[in-house]
């Protein structure tokens, strides 16, 4: 996870050929307190200690879906949170899904990133490899400064460094 997060940051996710630049994550294992791995495998966690290159959607606050990346494998209960894109392919498709909203707030927190790209629960727990979801390279990483800096949003390991963003070059 802790080495998968920054990797993501620069490329490309879609779904159902809808998504843009991932600019914002961060790492969570079953070691951390603020994962929700942390207590072990549960109905709710399960894909979170599947196989990496997998799906774990859930709700947050019972109104927002949620989406990882599985990096870690069965006994790490590992997953990479998607926090942010930059918009790029299928905006139409988001705008649908969004609203009218500026192309930089669509996708600029999980929530919204959920709901612009039509992830639901639905994709929880389904390997990349053969379904809507493709997260693969750019033909150019984005040019902007990363950086490193502790989650926002959570309540335990709030100083952890583990949130990853490109901040965009001021061109």
């Amino acid at each position: 996870m802790h080495e998968v997060a920054p990797e993501l940051i620069g490329a490309t996710l879609l779904v159902d050929r809808v998504g843009g630049t991932i600019v914002e994550v961060e790492a969570y294992d079953h070691e951390d307190p603020a994962s929700h791995g942390y207590g072990g495998r549960t109905p709710r966690n399960a894909s979170m200690f599947g196989s990496p290159g997998r799906a774990y959607v859930y709700r947050s606050y019972g109104v927002h879906w949620c989406a990882n990346l599985v990096c870690g494998g069965p006994a790490a209960g590992g997953a990479v949170l998607l926090r942010g894109i930059a918009p790029v392919d299928g905006i139409r498709v988001m705008r649908s899904r969004r609203g009218p909203v500026a192309p930089r707030h669509l996708a600029d927190g999980p929530g919204k990133l959920c709901q612009a790209l039509g992830i639901t629960r639905k994709l929880d727990g389904l390997a990349m490899r053969g379904s809507p979801v493709r997260v693969g390279e750019t033909a150019k990483r984005p040019a902007g400064e990363r950086l490193v800096t502790p989650r926002i949003g959570i309540t335990k390991a709030t100083d952890w460094p583990l949130r990853f963003v490109l901040r965009p070059s001021a061109q």
